[in-house]
């Protein structure tokens, strides 16, 4: 059975638990609610005793036969968690995945957290099974134009409203965070209680400990989004991130979109080219906006990198502006112009 993660609650209110529960989704914060609700709804039902397995590149598949078969020490009913971050459990592990769901033991409540499956991965035997023994829960990332109404509905849980152009301040200032939007709604609640919140208080709140993430700008780069773009290298400039890191980052991101334009004249799927590179911008962002990447620009942003590295360190270069910061930002608008 497949459940839109915003159903969750209502399903484990109607209080007939399934015997396994797939949690997949790439937005830390939102995983760890469903996963935390299903536990809360489990321990209500008795399954008192927990044991987590962190199905890692070692793991020894056995152990979840072992967990599964062994006698509880504890209760009768038990919850068995099986972390797999990359989503790839290998033969061994896809093997005792399919074994595990075939299991009928109704004392026995399983949740299975993963990343985000493409679809290859999500049509294997093992994902099948997972879904065939319960409920298979995808967990939507917020875009960044629904963060707003994201905002919106958080507070009005905690009986707070606020102005579009507050939401909208607060939004700019978490940049795609959710973790630090939940930290800063959480905050308003202590320091205002229920009601109307003004932009005023909410830019009291939160303008002296925003946070800009360096991951984003890989985002705000492939979008073409100036304005986003310009922001953020100021805030990352303010709060002294490292320049080095955010170059190499930069950098990075553009070795990895050269090797998928290569990986797309070769004829490979873009699905199975990603998977070998480790990409700071979301892999739809990506897919959709390759074609419209020049491999011939890529090379001239990396080599510019190459400059700016140069720049960086206290060596000066004709016809490049002296702060490094500024060329960064010039450097970045330029992956999306012509």
């Amino acid at each position: 059975m497949q459940l839109r993660s915003e159903l969750l609650e209502q399903h484990l209110l109607r209080g007939r638990l399934a015997r396994c529960y797939v949690v997949a989704g790439d937005e830390a914060l939102l995983t760890l609610e469903a996963q935390d609700a299903i536990r809360a709804a489990a321990r209500a039902q008795g399954f008192a005793e927990r044991q987590v397995l962190h199905a890692d590149a070692r793991m020894d598949w056995s152990a979840l036969d072992q967990a599964a078969t062994g006698l509880s020490l504890f209760s009768e009913r038990r919850l068995l968690e099986i972390r797999l971050p990359t989503g790839k459990p290998g033969k061994k592990g896809a093997e005792a995945l399919q074994v595990h769901a075939r299991r009928d033991d109704e004392n026995t409540l399983t949740i299975v957290s993963l990343p985000r499956l493409d679809r290859a991965t999500r049509s294997s035997e093992w994902a099948s099974a997972l879904q065939s023994a319960g409920v298979w829960i995808d967990v939507a990332s917020v875009a960044r134009d629904r963060l707003a109404d994201w905002i919106a509905g958080r507070l009005g849980r905690q009986r707070q409203t606020a102005s579009r152009a507050a939401l909208a301040f607060l939004a700019d200032r978490v940049e795609g965070n959710l973790l630090a939007a939940h930290q800063e709604i959480g905050k308003l609640q202590l320091l205002y209680g229920d009601g109307e919140l003004s932009l005023e208080q909410i830019q009291a709140a939160v303008l002296d400990v925003a946070r800009y993430e360096g991951n984003s700008l890989a985002g705000a780069m492939l979008a073409g989004d100036k304005s986003r773009i310009t922001r953020l290298v100021a805030g990352l400039r303010a709060e002294g991130e490292p320049l080095p890191l955010l170059l190499w980052m930069v950098a990075e991101e553009l070795r990895n979109l050269l090797r998928l334009k290569q990986a797309a004249s070769a004829g490979r799927p873009f699905a199975a080219a990603v998977r070998a590179v480790r990409l700071s911008a979301a892999p739809a962002l990506v897919e959709r906006v390759l074609p419209q990447l020049a491999v011939s620009r890529l090379a001239e942003l990396l080599a510019r990198c190459a400059e700016l590295d140069r720049l960086a360190k206290g060596l000066p270069l004709a016809g490049r502006d002296d702060d490094p910061w500024l060329e960064l930002t010039e450097l970045a608008l330029g992956l999306r112009t012509s």
